[in-house]
């Protein structure tokens, strides 16, 4: 079955269907341009939200330590990678649907317009010869009943008595002439017919039957690219499934690689302070007596400044002539634990500069000798300041190299040493080993006033062996010079206007 042979007088009809094919092709292509607007806008929506939560800053770094922190930005990397699939899922599309099927409408409207006025000019031919014959078929009418007419007058004309010879010698020559006429129109008349009726078998069983079979073929080839454009909606996502799968994956995978303990291990390990916790509080029996206060004549009681509680985020900063010297090289004013954290990363640091020097070394090297085989490209002696350069820096590294090294094996040594507690006399002892010169003597230090920043009350008796310490004795009242930066010290003044460092944790804040 086919539009020419069964649908030959359904001109109207074909014309409505094919255009409604074409609208439907036109729909979907819009359809599909709005479908990429979509995912192009979810793309980009999903990739701002993984840069606003992204970490950011040397804080978060550290964070990233633990596994929950460093799974979250796991997670926000997997998705801003599904956001590119998703990207180029609208990309793949608007070329391969959009942009492929709305030139394909275009040659299509083209053709069908074509078609149509192939159609139409055929229709038209036939309509004129249709009325060229019509127009013959009139004139051969007229004519024959001329004919007939003329042919009756000479017949009465012939029976009259009283008409002459001529006159129907005269009526009988036109009667004659006129049916020869009629005669011809007749002939033109079945001549006409016969090519009409050929040009309308032409028509209808070629001419329109083929018009229409090319409109057949025509949209059963839209039906069957459109088809394709189905098919090609879900296949261009199929194809980035794989790698959307994987990163889905990779989100899942980020979250069953946390690990709690561990986390709640290296939270330990960065801030534990190496120190043992304190003895028993003595019991104070004031029944043989109330000991002395301890005299501060020597000394003007501080002037208090505002109350600072332990856990207080704002520190109140002194004047720069006031504050005190810089921390030693060898972070010996640190608790053990922190001091050997911060050698060992001081130590990492420097083997990255050394490596990264040294492979700038080997790379000028190798320039160098480059140059000395071929000369055009170069003079060796501009490298040997280069040269010269590094291998001081390199010497200079490996000398800190060795310093720090140096400090570690004190530090991982003296730990063993470094912490006791003496519970029988209900006395605490912390003995901290520190290297000399944890910072240069107080005496060196500018004797300027420092104002306290608050006061405290000591909760235990601690013997501060090292040079930067001091001792104080429980329920000392001290003035707070430093609060705690975090490193579980903090320094004081005594009323004898002794000042050094204490641990935080001997000590009660007062109001």
């Amino acid at each position: 079955m086919d539009w020419g042979t069964d649908l030959w007088d359904q001109y109207d009809h074909i014309d409505k269907h094919t255009q409604s094919g074409l609208d439907l092709l036109e729909r979907y292509v819009k359809f599909v341009k709005e479908r990429t607007e979509i995912e192009q806008s979810y793309a980009k929506q999903l990739r701002n939200l993984t840069k606003k939560y992204a970490k950011r800053g040397s804080k978060e770094e550290q964070e990233c330590k633990f596994s929950n922190h460093a799974s979250l930005q796991e997670i926000l990397n997997e998705l801003n990678d599904y956001a590119g699939q998703r990207e180029l899922i609208a990309e793949n599309m608007m070329m391969s649907i959009c942009v492929d099927l709305t030139k394909y409408l275009q040659d299509l409207k083209q053709e069908r317009k074509t078609h149509l006025a192939d159609a139409k000019k055929a229709q038209q031919n036939l309509e004129s010869s249709f009325k060229h014959l019509e127009s013959t078929k009139k004139r051969y009418a007229k004519e024959w009943a001329e004919a007939e007419k003329a042919t009756q007058q000479a017949e009465k004309t012939e029976s009259d008595l009283n008409a002459t010879r001529l006159d129907v010698e005269k009526a009988k020559q036109h009667a004659h002439a006129r049916t020869h006429t009629a005669e011809e129109c007749r002939n033109d008349y079945a001549a006409e017919l016969q090519k009409f009726n050929k040009e309308q078998n032409f028509f209808y069983f070629s001419e329109i039957p083929q018009i229409y079979n090319k409109m057949q073929d025509m949209d059963e080839r839209r039906i069957r690219r459109l088809a394709e454009g189905y098919c090609q909606f879900s296949d261009i996502e199929k194809k980035v499934l794989p790698i959307i799968t994987k990163c889905l994956e990779g989100i899942t995978a980020a979250g069953q690689k946390i690990d709690a303990k561990q986390d709640s291990i290296l939270f330990i390990e960065q801030h534990k302070s190496g120190f043992e916790r304190p003895g028993d509080v003595e019991f104070e029996d004031y029944t043989q007596g109330i000991k002395p206060a301890t005299s501060d004549s020597s000394l003007n009681p501080p002037k208090v400044r505002t109350k600072l509680w332990p856990f207080s985020k704002k520190h109140k900063i002194p004047p720069p002539e006031k504050q005190m010297p810089p921390a030693a090289e060898d972070f010996s004013h640190l608790p053990p634990e922190q001091r050997k954290k911060r050698l060992q990363g001081k130590i990492d640091d420097i083997n990255k500069e050394l490596q990264k020097l040294q492979d700038q070394s080997d790379a000028l090297e190798k320039m160098k000798g480059v140059y000395e085989q071929n000369p055009q490209m170069g003079d060796p002696s501009s490298l040997e300041p280069q040269i010269t350069e590094t291998s001081q820096g390199i010497g200079r590294l490996r000398g800190e190299l060795t310093k720090y090294e140096t400090w570690l094996s004190e530090a991982v040594g003296g730990e063993e040493s470094s912490n006791a507690i003496n519970n029988n006399t209900q006395h605490v002892v912390v003995a901290v080993d520190q290297p000399q010169n944890i910072y240069t003597d107080f005496d060196d230090y500018e004797e300027e006033e420092e104002t306290p920043i608050g006061q405290c009350t000591a909760l235990y008796v601690f013997e501060g062996n090292g040079k930067d310490t001091i001792s104080i004795q429980e329920g000392e009242v001290l003035s707070i010079m430093e609060e705690d930066t975090g490193d579980g010290w903090m320094r004081v003044l005594k009323a004898t206007g002794e000042k050094g460092y204490i641990p935080s944790s001997y000590a009660k804040f007062e109001p």
